[in-house]
C-alpha cells in the first residue's frame, strides 16, 4: 500500500495542481526571488538562464520549480532522471535533440551513471560532444556541436554528487520544508482548483500534519475530500478532516504508523540509541536506503532523533511521544 505521507511522487498525482508561473508558487520566498532575477538578467541579455540545480527533500517542488523557469523563459522543456540514463548514447541522443534555449531537467542527477555524468562536462560548459567512434586502432573522436540550452538537476543527495558536477552549476539552490502558512495557503490553492469548500481552520489542521511538504498536503486533501463527500455534505470541516486524518492514522505531527515504528525500533530495541541505519533497517524490515531519503529527514527536522557519529539517537521529544520514561521522567 502506498504511504499517504510519503513525500515521494505517486502515479495518481495531479499534474494540474502545478501551478504554471512564478506569481502562482507558494512559499520558497528567498529560492523564488533569486530565481526570479536570474530570469529577467537572462532574458534582458538573451541568452539562456544559467544551468541550475535544485536540491533538498523529496516533494517539495523541485519539479514543478523546473517546468516554471521553462515557462517564464517562453522555451520547452525535456524531463528525464539520472537513472532512465543508462549509456552514453541515451544522453547524447537527447542533448543533440534540444532546441536552442531549452530547458533539459534531469530528476534524481545523482543517480546518473559515472561515465555518462562525465560527458555532461563538455556539455554544460562548451556545448559540445566529444564522442567516440569505432573500435581500438580505428577509433577516432568526434565534436558534436549542441545549441545553447540550460540544464537544471534536481537531486534529495546533495553530497552524492561529484564536485566537478557541482561545480558546473552557476545556480545552486535549496528548497526547505514548507511552513503551517504556506501549506495553509496551498491547501485553500488546491481547494479552489478542485472547486471544494473547506473551512479555514480545516485547511490550517490539514497543514499541520503534512510534514511540511506540499506533495502531500495535496495528496492529503484529496483522501480528506472522499471522506467530505461521504460522511458530509461535500464541505471540508475541521471535524471531518481530524476525523479522516486520524482514521488514516496520521496524528497531529503528521507521524504515521511507519514513524512511530521506526521511533519504536531505536527506543525499544536498541535503548535509545546510537544504532547504526543498518541494523534499524533489519530491526523493522526497511531498507536502508528508504529510511534516509524517506523517514529521517522530517524526524531530524522536528527533532526526533539525531545523528551522531555512532549512530541515530531518540531525542527527549521521542520518547514523550512514546510516553516512555526519558531520564527517570515521562
Amino acid at each position: 500500500m502506498d504511504r499517504l505521507v510519503s513525500p515521494d511522487r505517486l502515479n495518481d498525482e495531479d499534474s494540474s495542481l502545478r501551478p504554471k508561473y512564478l506569481k502562482d508558487y507558494i512559499g520558497q520566498t528567498k529560492v523564488k526571488e533569486m530565481i526570479d532575477i536570474y530570469i529577467k538578467a537572462a532574458k534582458k541579455r538573451d541568452e539562456p538562464i544559467d544551468h541550475t540545480l535544485l536540491y533538498g527533500p523529496p516533494g517539495l517542488g523541485k519539479t514543478t520549480l523546473a517546468q516554471i523557469i521553462a515557462n517564464e523563459m517562453g522555451v520547452d522543456i525535456t524531463v528525464t532522471s539520472g537513472p532512465a540514463i543508462e549509456k552514453t548514447g541515451d544522453l547524447a541522443g537527447i542533448l543533440t535533440q534540444l532546441k536552442p534555449g531549452e530547458v533539459l531537467f534531469i530528476d534524481e542527477i545523482h543517480r546518473l551513471p559515472r561515465y555518462v555524468e562525465e560527458m555532461l562536462y563538455s556539455a554544460m560548459e562548451d556545448y559540445s560532444l566529444d564522442i567516440v567512434v569505432g573500435k581500438e586502432q580505428t577509433s577516432r573522436t568526434i565534436r558534436v556541436d549542441l545549441v545553447p540550452f540550460t540544464l537544471i538537476g534536481a537531486t534529495t543527495r546533495y553530497g552524492d554528487l561529484s564536485s566537478p558536477l557541482r561545480d558546473r552549476f552557476g545556480v545552486v539552490e535549496r528548497l526547505d520544508y514548507y511552513t503551517v502558512e504556506d501549506l495553509k495557503n496551498i491547501v485553500i490553492r488546491t481547494a479552489k482548483i478542485y472547486d471544494c469548500k473547506i473551512d479555514y481552520e480545516a485547511s490550517v489542521e490539514l497543514a499541520r500534519r503534512s510534514r511540511g511538504t506540499p506533495r502531500i498536503a495535496n495528496r492529503l486533501f484529496r483522501r480528506i475530500r472522499d471522506f467530505a463527500s461521504i460522511i458530509g455534505d461535500g464541505d471540508i470541516t475541521l471535524d471531518i478532516t481530524k476525523k479522516a486524518l486520524d482514521k488514516l492514522d496520521i496524528n497531529p505531527d503528521g507521524l504515521d504508523f511507519r514513524d512511530i515504528k521506526y521511533l519504536k525500533g531505536i527506543v525499544e530495541n536498541f535503548k535509545g540509541g546510537p544504532v547504526g541505519i543498518d541494523a534499524i533497517a533489519s530491526t523493522i524490515g526497511e531498507e536502508a536506503s528508504t529510511i534516509e531519503d524517506v523517514y529521517e529527514p522530517y524526524l531530524l527536522q522536528e527533532g526526533y532523533i539525531q545523528r551522531t557519529p555512532r549512530g541515530r539517537i531518540a531525542t527527549e521529544k521521542t520518547y514523550k511521544l512514546l510516553n516512555v520514561s526519558y531520564g527517570g521522567l515521562l
